[in-house]
């Protein structure tokens, strides 16, 4: 008998949102749609939801990773449920393509990086400000 009809309660998670960034071997710079459409389908596999991918392109390495200098770096935003991205990550461990990743849970609505540049601005006019005080007295 369903757990409804019997009166007992059945928690179901809620999807959060997480980020994945994957680096992928240089080499596949030029055919990077096929590893993309793959790391999709693990997520959609998993019960997930891709709502926004970046690819931002071939970068250069901090420090050699599998013997590279280079990696395509690809951003993925996706909604799943937290007991699901344990799956999703050993799905990625096992392709190939995949030199790196990581997966970390968001929470903030806005893009960090808006607020960072509107704090170099207020930050600028307060200076600017201080001396403009210094010079007149």
């Amino acid at each position: 008998m369903p757990a409804h009809f019997t009166g007992v309660s059945v928690e179901r998670s809620a999807m959060r949102k997480y980020e994945l960034v994957v680096l992928l071997h240089p080499d596949l710079e030029i055919d990077v749609d096929t590893p993309i459409t793959k790391i999709e389908s693990i997520i959609t596999n998993a019960g997930g939801t891709v709502t926004k991918k970046d690819n931002w392109g071939k970068r250069k390495l901090a420090y050699k990773i599998r013997k590279q200098d280079f990696a395509v770096y690809v951003c993925f935003d996706l909604m799943v449920e937290p007991a699901k991205v344990a799956k999703i990550e050993n799905d990625i461990l096992l392709t190939e393509e995949i030199m790196r990743h990581i997966i970390v849970a968001t929470t903030a609505t806005e893009p960090v990086a808006e607020d960072k540049k509107d704090e170099k601005k207020t930050d600028k006019k307060e200076v600017k400000e201080e001396v403009e005080e210094k010079e007149g007295k």
